[in-house]
């Protein structure tokens, strides 16, 4: 893959703006943010109920990361309609009109409602479906929109690395304000952000830590690993023995909007003004090991 200047995009599946110049081994993607559904989606969730599967905005949150030298990609399509941060095989077969040909590997967010293709849009009381999917339908999705996705970001990735000998990515995310991390737990407050490197398998420690320092120097509660490690998107592309450190950000939605309505409120500007600057900040410091780098 070569990467070009500019913008490139997938219509209805994933948008990417790269630097128009001095481009860096510096990827973030948004896979939840999208919202255009697809024509054979054929849910009977509200629009407004669907919203709540979103990670609103978080493409937005992120739109100065070109101008920093980094590259940003960010899924048009619905989470709900497949979920690109889980694994293809992370099916319910309780969801299907008859067997998947292959054996399955269904998790407990799966088990929840949230594998790959959602079954609920608000805990469980608000199904997405009044049908079950066919094996066909579920196919047309992977390959027609998770594969896709999933091509593009490594394909980047891997021209990074291959240029530069190194390249980092940097899943991006929000979470609701209050969660449940385990139901046998009462529901608990969460911080303003939540970094995860799957307990330090997807990353070093160093860029874990440089992150959560930025944020905290900006007022804001940090924890790293908790509530949420990471994914199946940082799991498959972090390999920090190879130069590959991958990432999760989660942003705290009450931040910059409201969480009820959907819209934002007046801290989604100055969040935007603080993610536009660490995303700089981290430009600089991958700048710096390039011209380290012998």
């Amino acid at each position: 893959m070569t990467l070009p200047y500019g913008s490139l995009s997938t219509p209805g599946v994933f948008r990417s703006v790269f630097p128009a110049f001095d481009v860096l081994p510096l990827v973030f993607d948004s896979p939840h943010s999208g919202q255009d559904q697809p024509a054979d989606f054929g849910t009977v969730a509200s629009k407004e109920d669907l919203a709540w599967t979103a990670d609103s905005y978080v493409d937005d949150l992120f739109a100065a990361v070109p101008a920093t030298g980094a590259t940003l990609i960010a899924a048009t399509f619905p989470r709900a309609y497949i979920d690109l941060n889980r694994a293809p095989d992370d099916i319910d077969p309780d969801l299907l009109t008859e067997p998947w040909p292959e054996p399955l590997q269904p998790t407990r967010k799966t088990r929840m409602g949230a594998g790959l293709i959602w079954r609920y849009c608000r805990g469980t009381d608000t199904p997405l479906y009044d049908r079950k999917l066919s094996v066909d339908e579920v196919r047309g999705r992977i390959e027609s929109y998770w594969r896709p996705y999933h091509e593009h970001l490594a394909g980047t990735l891997g021209a990074l690395h291959r240029r530069f000998g190194f390249v980092y990515h940097v899943n991006c995310h929000s979470m609701r304000s209050v969660g449940i991390a385990n139901p046998q737990e009462p529901p608990r407050a969460r911080p303003d952000i939540a970094l995860g490197n799957r307990h330090g398998s997807t990353c070093d420690g160093h860029l874990v830590g440089w992150l959560e320092t930025a944020f905290q120097a900006r007022g804001y509660a940090v924890a790293v690993n908790d509530p949420f490690p990471g994914a199946y998107l940082v799991d498959v592309h972090g390999r920090p023995d190879q130069g590959r450190f991958s990432v999760q950000i989660e942003i705290n939605r009450s931040l910059y909007m409201n969480e009820e309505t959907r819209l934002p409120h007046a801290g989604y500007g100055p969040l935007q003004h603080d993610l536009a600057q660490v995303a700089a900040e981290l430009a600089d410091c991958v700048r710096d090991r390039l011209g380290a780098d012998p």
